[in-house]
């Protein structure tokens, strides 16, 4: 007899501890093969398809569209199929063995193979109900306590003291978000209706009391970058120093090189690079717990990429290696994965230096945050025409504001000036990177 086997959220590496569910790709009743994504789940640095390392029958989906899964919690229950042989040696025992052990080896975060086109199939507005719907399955041990609360329910029950075995679940025996902020509700007397007036202000009004606000979960991709900037703002003490530009010799040199695949953002990186290998103070890095700067004899440069899944810095790997057309080729494909929800978490760790065209939203300046544990950041604000002095004489150009926010524990206003201006110079005129070659 074939026994159900339960694949466990996997370890998605990179230190990462949990996921959100955000789209199931298959419903109870469906049967799947091995190594087919099931599920696509986000975490704290990017969106990843998980599959499944049984063959079978989806017996089980063990949480819905949103919920917060820990490594290690059951994800999808599969029914083996009844022709496969107990004890057999196939692919889906292989990878039973594997579970039992825990090895938590089957995925390294993006597949190890495909599903055919009709297998993979969204199955977008059918989350909910599916889960729910499976809810007769035992898929908790706890005798007194409903069968299907996600691990978001039970935080929330746990953090304002409600017993969930006393709470009334909806439909399908599902206990949601809402039955508990219903018995919270109940419990501390939160009225619908809010007062006014002089005696509304003599006292705090609970959140839970005010009508149409927007609750978002500050979680995923949105969460990491959240932690790492207030990380910054309170670890980094740093400073920040500007100057504007005439970028005029910039865009010539873009559209000179337009041909080539040399984009305004692969120039200004390059720059970049070749401003931090004469102020290698910027490329640096506080060990705190040894009280020593490392200084790294390696660029591995960010760029801010703005995505519908919030803020991202993907991270150019070896970019002191690079000139600028395999600059600009590898932002333009780091940028795409991004924006398609596929960049893998490798690619946005190890940065050492974060450059920010904020100009693209037609911002002229920016007191940017520093991208812990990097030192600094070179912020570059939108190009417009501008009057200016040239030779003597007032003409108009294309002007820009150059930012750098760094950390003064590995430089001091000196080096960063130094490295500021070296880049505003090369903005003016981009033939001193020739002097470099």
């Amino acid at each position: 007899m074939s026994a159900d086997q339960v694949f466990r959220l996997p370890d998605l590496g990179e230190g990462l501890t949990e996921a959100e569910v955000i789209q199931w790709r298959v419903a109870v009743g469906d049967t799947v093969t091995v190594d087919e994504v099931v599920v696509e789940v986000e975490t704290a640095k990017a969106a990843v398809e998980v599959p499944v390392p049984f063959a079978g029958t989806v017996a089980v989906l063990h949480a819905e569209a949103g919920s917060v899964l820990a490594v290690g919690e059951p994800l999808i229950t599969v029914a083996a199929s009844a022709a496969a042989p107990d004890g057999g040696s196939g692919p889906a025992e292989q990878y039973r063995t594997e579970e039992r052990a825990g090895s938590g080896n089957v995925l390294i975060g993006y597949g190890t193979g495909h599903a055919p086109a009709s297998r993979r199939r969204a199955r977008r507005g059918r989350t909910a109900g599916t889960v729910a719907g499976v809810a007769a399955a035992p898929v908790s041990r706890e005798p007194a306590a409903p069968r299907v609360i996600s691990p978001l329910v039970r935080k929330l029950a746990r953090e304002h003291g409600v017993d969930l075995a006393a709470v009334v679940p909806g439909g399908h025996g599902v206990i949601r978000r809402r039955d508990v902020e219903e018995a919270i509700a109940a419990a501390t007397g939160t009225a619908a209706v809010v007062a006014t007036g002089p005696a509304a202000a003599a006292r705090p009004v609970a959140v839970e009391a005010v009508a149409g606000i927007e609750r978002i979960p500050l979680r995923g991709v949105r969460r990491a970058v959240a932690d790492k900037l207030a990380r910054s703002r309170s670890e980094i003490p740093d400073a920040t120093t500007w100057v504007d530009v005439d970028a005029t010799g910039l865009i010539e040199a873009k559209n000179a090189l337009a041909d080539r695949g040399v984009s305004l953002l692969a120039l200004l990186a390059r720059i970049c690079v070749a401003g931090l290998r004469r102020f290698p103070e910027l490329n640096s890095t506080v060990d705190l717990a040894a009280g020593e700067i490392l200084r790294l004899p390696y660029v591995n440069l960010g760029f801010a990429a703005q995505t519908d899944r919030g803020l991202m810095v993907p991270v150019v790997q070896g970019a002191h290696l690079m000139n600028a057309a395999q600059l600009g080729a590898e932002l333009s494909r780091l940028a795409g994965l991004a924006r398609a929800g596929t960049l893998p978490p490798a690619a946005m760790t190890g940065g050492t230096f974060t450059l920010n065209n904020y100009g693209v939203f037609g911002v002229d300046g920016s007191n940017a945050i520093i991208n812990h544990p990097e030192a600094g950041i070179l912020g570059v604000g939108r190009i417009v025409d501008k009057p200016w002095v040239v030779d003597g004489q007032l003409a108009v150009r294309k002007v820009t504001q150059l930012s750098l926010s760094f950390d003064h524990r590995v430089c001091d206003g000196g080096a960063a000036g130094g490295f500021l201006r070296y880049v505003a110079d090369c903005v003016e005129k981009p033939a001193i990177l020739l002097a470099d070659l």
